[in-house]
């Protein structure tokens, strides 16, 4: 069966979607480290573990909303912890699981990493966009998501994970 190749403007809007996946995530980690001293990665870390209830998620869920392996976060969370940041604690409810705990310092440090984050994508995203293409691209990006993460790990809610 010969495939369905894209037509030419399919292959536009397919390249700017992978230069936006390409681009993105370098721009996003770039302001973390001026702004917070940390990588993207870290700030997501402890930016769902401030959201989660008494800033507490399992590392495995924690993983899988980071789309992460868990060695990957194990490694991070190592580098947090060493920091003071985060603290890992045996699960109360699942003595095979572990927790991550944002420790009052991973508080601070959070809510003052975010107002450089907000602004950022404010400025570079939000504010290039009205208001009806905000709502589409929320739109469109949560049905992109519904077909390739079809478990909705990327999409749980924190209080989905709760130890």
């Amino acid at each position: 069966m010969e495939p369905r190749w894209l037509d030419d403007a399919e292959m536009v809007t397919w390249l700017r979607l992978i230069g936006l996946a390409e681009v993105l995530p370098a721009r996003l980690d770039a302001q973390s480290r001026r702004d917070a001293g940390l990588t993207h990665f870290e700030y997501q870390v402890l930016a769902m573990l401030s959201e989660a209830p008494e800033r507490t998620l399992r590392m495995s869920w924690l993983a899988r909303r980071t789309n992460a392996t868990l060695p990957r976060l194990s490694h991070v969370v190592k580098r947090l912890e060493d920091r003071g940041l985060v603290a890992r604690t045996r699960s109360a409810t699942d003595a095979r699981a572990t927790d991550a705990v944002l420790t009052d310092d991973g508080w601070t440090t959070i809510r003052s990493a975010a107002p450089g984050h907000v602004a950022f994508v404010r400025e570079r995203i939000l504010d290039q966009l009205t208001p009806e293409q905000v709502d589409q691209l929320g739109e469109i990006a949560g049905s992109l998501l519904s077909s390739l993460d079809p478990e909705g790990d990327i999409t749980m809610r924190a209080e989905d994970a709760r130890p």
